[in-house]
């Protein structure tokens, strides 16, 4: 997938400017597509000058003048024509799951560690996901919130990304408790609950 694709989505929201949107790709994004400020500025100039998007000078005082960026019809069609071809399946590319993977041989500690920092960024992620979902429903019920809204599609990607997130803890859990069950085997002690 193009980045230019995840940038005509979050347009979708509205007009915006590279500052905003790199926020969006931060909070609102991050969970499924990432981009750095540099490759989304760059991007931009590019759907600029193929007409996806246009812009607008907002002028300020005391700042530099900024620009806000909207879809045109173009864009729109563009977006259309994306969001109707077949998404290709996707597949896992982990440098954890190597380690994992070579365990038996290498240094099963660092392995573990990697395993429990995995984690870690995941309850990270999972805390942000709830605040970005406290914000999307901003004091209604999921129910409420599916019925009134306009935009259903972050709301949607959210729960994607909450669900990788607590696959991931699942998954270091069981790794976590078999290789501590291997390891008392090993030791000829018995393995205790992890908790």
């Amino acid at each position: 997938m193009a980045l230019r694709n995840a940038v005509m989505a979050a347009l979708l929201e509205g007009e915006a400017s590279g500052y905003d949107l790199a926020k969006r790709f931060d909070t609102a994004t991050a969970d499924f597509w990432t981009s750095t400020p540099q490759q989304l500025y760059r991007e931009l100039e590019r759907m600029e000058s193929e007409g996806l998007i246009q812009a607008r000078v907002v002028e300020q005082e005391r700042r530099p003048n900024k620009r806000m960026f909207s879809l045109t019809p173009a864009g729109r069609e563009a977006l259309h024509a994306f969001t109707a071809r077949p998404a290709r399946p996707t597949a896992i590319r982990d440098e954890l799951l190597v380690k994992v993977q070579a365990v038996d041989s290498g240094d099963e500690a660092a392995v573990r560690t990697s395993i429990m920092e995995r984690m870690e960024r995941a309850r990270a992620k999972l805390a942000r996901y709830e605040r970005i979902r406290d914000r999307l429903l901003d004091g209604r019920t999921e129910q409420a919130y599916l019925r009134e809204t306009d935009h259903v599609g972050p709301f949607l990607t959210l729960m994607r990304g909450r669900f990788f997130e607590e696959e991931n803890l699942r998954w270091g859990e069981l790794c976590l408790e078999i290789l501590d069950r291997r390891a008392a085997e090993r030791d000829g002690s018995p393995a205790g609950p992890r908790g």
